[in-house]
């Protein structure tokens, strides 16, 4: 009895440190994508609205992708420390006031 019980609390573990390696390059920020999504859509939106002119579509859509880019770089380490996910949200501030800004400029197309 005491052999199984022992052999059930060792393979306990090895599938506890197995699962936390499996995760160890694993990085997630729901918040991060669905603002990167939320923005992209207020994009498109305001394209098909005419609110956006084609450069400003074309300068919004650049933001967007270097802020993914900037994204991957950080995580490409496997860690995303709190200050790099502070300085992500600061990018997607100021490119979601940009996108507010040109918006609602006046300029339609």
């Amino acid at each position: 009895m005491k052999k199984i019980m022992v052999a059930g609390v060792m393979a306990a573990v090895m599938m506890a440190m197995g699962a936390g390696s499996a995760r160890a390059g694993w990085v997630h920020d729901g918040g991060i994508e669905r603002r990167e999504w939320r923005q992209e859509h207020r994009i498109d939106h305001g394209i098909r609205s005419g609110r956006l002119t084609p450069w400003e579509a074309r300068r919004l859509m650049a933001q967007q992708q270097q802020i993914r880019w900037e994204k991957q770089r950080m995580i490409s380490d496997g860690h995303f420390t709190a200050r790099e996910r502070m300085r992500l949200h600061q990018h997607m501030n100021m490119a979601s006031r940009d996108i507010w800004r040109m918006s609602h400029n006046g300029m339609f197309r």
